[in-house]
């Protein structure tokens, strides 16, 4: 083994791409996992450091995780775990597709579920380590439209928690970071005209906090963080 490593399955053009990149700046060897990672241009600067390694995985298929992980552990032990996947589809009830809502589910619980198992084996073998999971508003309530994502995103909390108590007598720190707000990103730039500036949660902010969580003394540990823009109604 060579150095300790860091994980962040989810991988995309912003809190992914900024999370890998403030892992790799606390020295870990940062595995960067998407269904399509290798093909990301948002990582290429990053990969050019040695510091990062892009990771083709469907993190709903149990055999992809599988694969993961090992390659993970071959690379270094495990310290740093984070699941940032998900998968929407805003519709009314009455209109949504069954396999449709099943795709969101399995995006964004189930495979939540499968990276938090593979996490929690590598780190019990060392008994250290920190798995966070990204949530959101509607980790907390549902939304009208919005069955498609609070029902995965609730799930997801619950794993997170029943996690956190199995696991944080054993050393592993498991966090729940409800994002509440939308993220800085090409889409949603434009609405700093009508809201100003600092009125979108940037990525490398929200990085930041997940180092620091990651950083936390286990006196203190936080099992469940809340980030949104100052301007924010909740």
């Amino acid at each position: 083994m060579s150095e300790a490593t860091a994980v962040v399955v989810g991988v995309g053009p912003g809190l992914g791409s900024a999370l890998v990149d403030a892992f790799a700046n606390e020295g870990y060897a940062v595995f960067a996992a998407a269904r399509r990672a290798t093909k990301l241009a948002g990582l290429d600067d990053a990969r050019d450091s040695g510091r990062v390694i892009a990771f083709d995985c469907d993190a709903t298929e149990p055999e992809q995780v599988r694969a993961l992980f090992s390659a993970i552990e071959s690379q270094g032990p495990l310290r740093l775990a984070v699941f940032n996947a998900g998968a929407f589809a805003r519709g009314d009830v009455a209109g949504t597709d069954p396999a449709e809502f099943e795709r969101c589910w399995r995006v964004g619980c189930f495979a939540g579920f499968l990276v938090g198992q593979a996490a929690a084996r590598a780190m019990l073998e060392h008994g250290e380590g920190t798995i966070i999971f990204t949530g959101a508003t509607a980790s907390l309530r549902g939304g009208a439209g919005f069955v498609n994502l609070a029902s995965p995103k609730f799930a997801l909390r619950a794993v997170a928690q029943s996690m956190a108590r199995e696991l944080g007598p054993k050393g592993i720190h498991v966090a729940h970071a409800i994002i509440d707000g939308q993220i800085h990103s090409e889409r949603y730039a434009h609405l700093l005209d009508d809201r100003g500036p600092d009125s979108l949660l940037e990525p490398a902010a929200i990085a930041d906090a997940y180092v620091k969580l990651h950083r936390q003394p286990r006196s203190a540990w936080t099992q469940e963080l809340d980030l949104r823009p100052f301007v924010e109604k909740f």
